[in-house]
């Protein structure tokens, strides 16, 4: 299901160390990487040579870094505004999975400082793997996934059970959150029951798998709860379904009234303290 990884890497942040914990589980040892490291346009032809060495030199030591085997990793070495760039590699190569970095900057600040991360988000169709500079990467054995009855849900949890499968000591935290119209937070009794309608395929699929798992019903903000719960149980990965965001009308532009609502996804990806994959669907 991951087999074409996309690692965008500025040279700082955390996208390396993210995927060797990706990397750990059993269903990631045949995948692909892609290492993509983007120089801005520059003023003088100097400060190009210049730019080209040091990309060169990140790209290599990202490579050597991640210690794969040479067939499958690739370094690409691009020129031009790294938003476009990195949307435009991971159609190229039909990246099952984006990696890159985030410095967690709320939504209109991340407009105002023009941030690569959240254009990233906003634009593209690909699965994406957000991890913020200041967050520590955590071995991925407990995977949260938030669910509903949305498609993006049903893609985000095909995603964390491809991670889980055969991975020793791995567990499923089901999680399903309603919202409160009274504007409180609280768990309805914590543990759900695994025949709730909203539950029951996953624990269904998870049994399947072999995978441990538990159920996790709350009442409140979902945004919130999500970020709280994942801080409670020590998430290693929250994964969230985030249909595609581009604009209808104007494919080239970012969604400027998703950008400043208040969209769950949004919320999470500032907040959460653990990296949080977003899954797609159209």
């Amino acid at each position: 299901m991951i087999e074409k990884i996309l690692l965008a890497d500025s040279g700082t942040g955390q996208s390396e160390e993210m995927f060797k914990a990706l990397a750990e589980s059993p269903s990631m040892q045949r995948a692909s990487v892609t290492v993509l490291h983007v120089i801005p346009p520059q003023i003088t032809a100097a400060e190009m040579d210049q730019q080209r060495e040091k990309g060169s030199d990140i790209l290599a030591h990202a490579i050597q870094a991640l210690k794969l085997d040479p067939a499958r990793v690739s370094g690409v070495l691009r020129e031009g505004d790294p938003k476009d760039i990195v949307c435009r590699v991971a159609d190229e190569i039909d990246a099952d999975l984006i990696i890159m970095g985030s410095r967690g900057l709320k939504r209109l600040v991340s407009i105002l400082e023009n941030s690569v991360s959240q254009y990233v988000f906003q634009l593209s169709s690909h699965p994406m793997l957000l991890v913020k500079d200041d967050i520590y990467i955590k071995k991925i054995n407990r995977i949260m996934v938030a669910l509903d009855r949305s498609a993006a849900a049903s893609q985000s949890l095909k995603l964390a059970l491809f991670l889980l499968r055969d991975l020793k000591g791995g567990e499923l935290i089901l999680t399903h959150i309603a919202p409160d119209l009274s504007g409180k937070s609280y768990c309805a009794s914590g543990e759900a029951s695994e025949h709730d309608p909203i539950f029951a395929t996953a624990v269904a699929e998870a049994k399947k798998l072999g995978i441990a798992y538990r159920c996790l019903s709350c009442v409140g903000k979902p945004a919130e709860e999500l970020c709280r719960l994942a801080d409670e149980l020590n998430i290693g990965l929250l994964v969230l379904g985030s249909p595609e965001r581009r604009p209808t009308i104007a494919k080239g532009l970012p969604d400027l009234d998703r950008l400043l609502g208040s969209s769950l996804s949004d919320y999470v990806r500032v907040y959460a303290n653990c990296p949080v994959l977003l899954a797609r669907t159209s």
